[in-house]
């Protein structure tokens, strides 16, 4: 029987069981599509990677959702590059993954932040505020400014709150965002949920506050969403919602699993270049695959 070696990595975190959970599957690039999915729905998490060589990056990385592959995603980016640098699977400072968004650039600093350069954002459709409150039952007035699909690299309906009580407030109405998810498309694809932001941290150490409420198979709550976490920045920072290009964001921290991202959009407010996602790792528990 083949094993193949997992770590189980808790993302935008140095602390076991905060930020958000990701396994980390050494798999040579051998498991088909249909175990990786299995795999990932038996772990219980919103997200599992698969880690195989690349003949055009320092090493590929392959995203599942329980139900489906993805092309990118932050946590498990940030969780897939702490373990592989334990292992000695890839060395610092800087490295390159092989995603389905294309080759995505990693720095590690010296005391271990790991920072990931997302794409150039992809700024989609504006969806009206009536349209998005009630996906997570709230009202209208809830809602600041135009909501609007961004992506770079996996695409969100990036949605800023009123205040910290609306965020809270939030529950996802699962007919009705299924039914917005058939409507709002990026290139005539889905979107993923609305992700909802709140200037003010949860803490005094962070600037934002953010949630993104799921729909079953998945958990109903992702603890910390990296790669919405890059489209949310490039959108505040576009609308001249936040003064500078630079701060701290926070999610998870009412789930009881607090995470942290320092978050740097690059390029001036008109021509956004990409932008920078830096977070820690821990690994929480290591093991074997069975398939």
């Amino acid at each position: 029987m083949t094993k193949y070696a997992f770590d189980w990595v808790d993302a935008f975190t140095d602390e076991a069981f905060g930020g958000n959970g990701c396994a980390v599957v050494y798999d040579e690039g051998e498991l088909p599509v249909e175990t990786c999915l299995k795999f990932t729905k038996e772990t219980g998490l919103v997200e599992c990677t698969f880690i195989g060589p690349s003949d055009v990056a320092d090493m590929k990385v392959r995203y599942f959702f329980p139900t489906h592959e993805i092309p990118f995603a932050g946590h498990p980016t940030i969780a897939s590059v702490h373990s592989a640098l334990l292992r000695g699977v890839v060395k610092g400072p800087k490295l390159t993954l092989e995603t389905g968004a294309g080759i995505v650039p990693i720095e590690v600093s010296d005391d271990g932040q790991i920072t990931m350069t997302q794409n150039a954002p992809i700024f989609g459709q504006v969806v009206p505020a009536a349209q998005v409150a009630p996906t997570v039952g709230l009202h209208e007035e809830d809602i600041m400014g135009q909501p609007q699909v961004v992506s770079t690299g996996l695409p969100f309906v990036v949605t800023l709150v009123r205040d910290h009580a609306a965020l809270r407030r939030a529950k996802v109405d699962a007919v009705a965002l299924a039914a917005f998810q058939e409507d709002v498309r990026l290139d005539g694809a889905p979107v993923m949920e609305p992700y909802l932001v709140s200037l003010g941290g949860a803490t005094e150490e962070g600037d934002t506050f953010s949630r993104l409420l799921l729909l079953p198979p998945n958990p109903p709550e992702d603890p910390f969403t990296g790669s919405a976490t890059g489209c949310a920045a490039a959108y505040l920072w576009r609308n001249g919602m936040i003064d500078e290009p630079t701060y701290k964001a926070q999610q998870g921290h009412d789930l009881g699993r607090p995470g942290l991202a320092h978050v740097e959009v690059l390029g001036p407010r008109d021509a956004i270049t990409g932008v920078r996602v830096s977070g820690r790792g821990r690994i929480v528990m290591q093991g074997e695959m069975l398939p």
